[in-house]
């Protein structure tokens, strides 16, 4: 039978945490790479039986490599704080481990609760991620904050949903927002991107349109439209924030 080992990175996530934990327990080992909480994120972490380790946040990528490269299996299964597997989920794993494995990474869709609804459009389902994966065939790439494992080799499905316990609130949405945008423009700056006027005027509309009407928003009640109009905004910040950073000047003395 293969044996999987089950991460979760963490900072701050005391309210997540258990529930996060409690639905790996499948997995042969549960692991926890922290970024330093001050709650009592590690405390939960380790009554629950985790393995927790600590690791200075340095990005993204760099976290879950760290994290793949202390696993105690080849086989990983990585999970958000702020998210679950479900029963159809956990059982698709466990009868695909019972088997000789046909693909080197395997796809899972995963389901977001935003509000007071379970989203089935607007961009956010089925968001198929690969969760499950070999690591010797498997790298964290991308540019910030949005790294993603990258498999070389065959892709397989997993049956069942993961589900995404997001933003508790709007304040925090647009929190998120301004952190991730922050750090998608710091990279681009970094890799010498120059600004366009042509995304910065023309993208947010389009990307509003393509969440709400192309991608049937409309169909997710009053969640939909705040999940285009912060989709739109998102990349208006992104872009702004870039051009912020490649126009910035020093002013002239009083």
């Amino acid at each position: 039978m293969i044996r999987i080992s089950a991460r979760i990175n963490t900072f701050n996530e005391e309210d997540h945490i258990a529930a996060a934990l409690e639905s790996l327990a499948w997995a042969d080992e549960r692991l926890v790479v922290d970024s330093g909480s001050t709650d009592r994120t590690v405390a939960i972490a380790e009554s629950l039986g985790a393995r927790v380790l600590q690791r200075a946040f340095q990005g993204y990528g760099d976290k879950h490599n760290f994290a793949d490269s202390q696993c105690r299996n080849d086989w990983i299964f990585w999970l958000d704080a702020d998210e679950r597997v479900s029963p159809r989920l956990r059982d698709s794993i466990l009868e695909w481990r019972a088997r000789e494995p046909e693909c080197h990474g395997y796809l899972a869709a995963r389901r977001t609760w935003y509000w007071d609804r379970w989203i089935g459009h607007s961009g956010w389902y089925p968001d198929a991620q690969v969760r499950l994966y070999h690591r010797a065939r498997t790298r964290w790439d991308g540019v910030p904050p949005h790294e993603a494992p990258k498999t070389s080799g065959r892709l397989g499905r997993l049956e069942g949903d993961l589900l995404h316990f997001t933003r508790r609130s709007f304040h925090e949405h647009i929190a998120v927002l301004n952190r991730y945008t922050d750090l998608a423009a710091q990279a681009r700056h970094q890799a010498g991107e120059r600004p366009s006027l042509r995304r910065l005027v023309g993208l947010p509309p389009w990307v509003f349109f393509r969440s709400y009407i192309l991608r049937q928003g409309f169909r997710d009640g009053l969640p939909g439209w705040l999940i285009a109009v912060q989709a739109g905004y998102y990349v208006f910040a992104k872009e702004a924030k870039l051009a912020e950073k490649y126009f910035a000047r020093t002013p002239p003395p009083a």
